[in-house]
């Protein structure tokens, strides 16, 4: 059976295609090269970036010698145009792609030395498409990375319930439907608990909520920072929009050109008179540090959840 009839395609994108699988079938418990990786001393970031520069082939150069470190817990956004480097950043960070030069560092280890199986399945991913599988239930979907990782089924389908309960979507009622069944909101909320299946400690976002309307991106912005106070993951997303930055981002890191130009917390974000940080919050409303901060308030709290699973919106 060819890749696209189950889906491979999409679960490439997240780092799971068929030579992982293989590899499954071949090694029944693949073992991180360093017994040193996995466990990060306290004072040491999540991850690092340590002076990485990466071209594409043909030479275009995409990073160039970006250095940026990630502390455990912490949500850091990434905004930027489009082509300065911010998906690019995501795949080195799960090993989809290695750096020309320079290191990525996950959990204390350099993302060389990881067997890219582990890596990924501590690092969870969530795509702007969601890359749900037609052809499985959202029970199902969920459950891909476990049923990878040998859980039986009574497990997976528990842990399906709770991240269901997570994400405000009542398991009696939408364990069992399909992804047609569902509206956008509903299919990203399945796609954030599909990425958190395994428990991973670090979740890449690559625009999460860029395909929605407006409102239904503000329902889910909150929804992200009430799942976050609870569960406190390291998160990188990232975003083209800067509102969204300021209300997700404990941190906000500006990339022009493969280069990071800033990187601060939002009041900072907001004051500074670097062009190139200008010319993005230029582009937007201009928000005071009182307004931003309000934007994080504003999404922190929990959503209130109406009958069917959709929270209430955002005033």
């Amino acid at each position: 059976m060819r890749d696209r009839d189950l889906g491979f395609g999409t679960i490439r994108d997240l780092g799971f295609g068929l030579e992982d699988l293989a590899a499954e079938s071949r090694i029944p418990n693949p073992k991180i090269p360093s017994e040193d990786c996995g466990t990060v001393a306290r004072h040491m970031p999540a991850l690092e970036f340590r002076d990485v520069s990466f071209a594409r082939p043909g030479g275009n150069r995409v990073l160039d010698h970006f250095a940026l470190n990630v502390e455990s817990g912490e949500v850091l956004a990434l905004v930027g145009r489009s082509g300065a480097g911010k998906t690019t950043l995501l795949k080195l960070a799960n090993r989809l792609l290695l750096p020309d030069s320079g290191a990525v560092v996950v959990d204390g280890c350099d993302t060389r030395e990881w067997d890219p199986i582990r890596l990924r399945r501590r690092v969870g991913y969530v795509l702007q498409d969601v890359g749900l599988f037609p052809h499985m239930t959202v029970e199902q979907n969920i459950g891909v990375v476990p049923r990878l990782e040998g859980w039986p089924a009574g497990r997976i389908a528990a842990r399906a319930a709770e991240l269901l309960d997570l994400i405000g979507l009542a398991p009696e009622q939408f364990a069992s439907r399909w992804p047609d069944e569902l509206s956008g909101g509903q299919r990203q909320r399945v796609g954030v608990a599909r990425a958190l299946a395994v428990d991973p400690p670090v979740l890449l976002m690559d625009e999460p909520f860029g395909a929605l309307d407006p409102v239904t991106r503000a329902e889910l912005q909150a929804e992200f920072r009430r799942i976050q106070n609870q569960l406190h993951k390291t998160v990188i997303i990232v975003t083209h929009d800067m509102g969204e930055a300021f209300a997700l981002g404990d941190r906000l890191g500006v990339i022009d050109d493969g280069a990071l130009v800033a990187c601060d917390r939002s009041a900072a974000i907001v004051e500074s008179h670097d062009p190139r940080v200008r010319r993005l919050l230029d582009a937007v409303t201009r928000l005071s540090p009182p307004e931003a901060e309000s934007l994080r308030s504003r999404a922190a709290p929990a959503a209130e959840v109406r009958e069917g699973g959709a929270p209430r919106p955002i005033n």
